[in-house]
């Protein structure tokens, strides 16, 4: 079993910026955990009051059920909001955002998982999922339940198990195959390809609506239409994410700061933690105990 530690607030000093670099709430926790054989699956537990994490994204599905509380968070330009007992379901690649809607907080269980790993397990691809919550409590516990076994399995066999299972709760929501996306998808893959490419430069909008064939303004009037996010925000939601790649793979925060294009660590820091809800160094040491 992969074990993690438990990341939970103390009183910090405020970053230059007044963005705190650790949870406001003394009672807000956030666990990570990667099993070794599966890296393209990501667990994740938390019990979340006060944090409000900004826009970020996974290049992964996300998959979870919320134990106790309200969640709100706006995804695909509305707001949602994921009451206890009932399922979260959110695509690759979509920029969202989490707080509290209830004054306890809200308590839930994640996993991010890879689409190719998740076509590997059920032997289809292109699931895709419409409706971000669903309600349906009998099948939150399963889910609960499955994630916990998963987070304590003892041995890889049981993990797989699980995961092959998880998946099999989540089927009845999806859309397979993904036959049709919003129609500027094939347009903007290759800028979402490009901004993933070139994390680390200073890019213009210019060049950004070179790669997608417009002029700028109605390249960044369609980008926001369709991604429900500017250029801008979908390129620091890819390098925080590629952040958390970097660091799970053992680098030095301070390298994987610049190689995702962020001005320094103290930037990397206050980024990932608003984001994420735990430090770059708390993540690193939860994934790779």
């Amino acid at each position: 079993m992969i074990r993690a530690d438990t990341v939970s607030s103390v009183p910090a000093a405020p970053a230059i910026t007044g963005v705190p670099a650790a949870f406001d709430h003394p009672d807000d926790r956030a666990q990570f955990r990667i099993a070794a054989h599966q890296p393209g699956v990501e667990l994740y537990r938390a019990h979340i009051i006060r944090h409000a994490f900004e826009p970020h994204t996974h290049q992964a599905f996300g998959f979870g059920a919320i134990e106790s509380g309200v969640e709100r968070f706006r995804y695909r330009g509305a707001d949602h909001l994921a009451p206890s007992g009932s399922l979260v379901l959110m695509n690759p690649d979509e920029l969202h955002t989490g707080r509290a809607e209830t004054e306890g907080g809200w308590r839930y269980r994640m996993t991010y998982i890879d689409p190719d790993v998740a076509a590997r397990v059920t032997g289809e691809s292109g699931w895709w999922f419409s409706a971000a919550v669903g309600r349906d409590a009998a099948a939150a516990r399963r889910v609960t339940a499955l994630l916990d076994a998963m987070w304590n399995a003892p041995e890889p066999l049981a993990y797989d198990s699980a995961l092959h299972a998880l998946l099999g709760e989540f089927r009845p929501h999806a859309q397979v195959p993904r036959a049709v996306r919003a129609e500027g998808a094939p347009r903007y893959a290759p800028v979402i390809d490009y901004l993933r490419a070139h994390l680390s430069r200073r890019l213009t909008l210019d060049e950004l609506a070179e790669v997608a064939g417009l002029s700028p303004f109605h390249f960044l009037r369609s980008f926001q239409a369709h991604y429900h996010a500017t250029p801008q925000q979908m390129l620091m939601a890819l390098r925080l994410f590629e952040a958390k790649r970097l660091l799970a793979a053992g680098q030095a925060p301070a390298q994987v700061a610049l190689a995702a294009g962020l001005t320094d660590q103290a930037h990397l820091t206050r980024a990932f933690s608003r984001r994420y809800g735990v430090t770059p160094a708390r993540y690193q040491k939860q994934v790779r105990a």
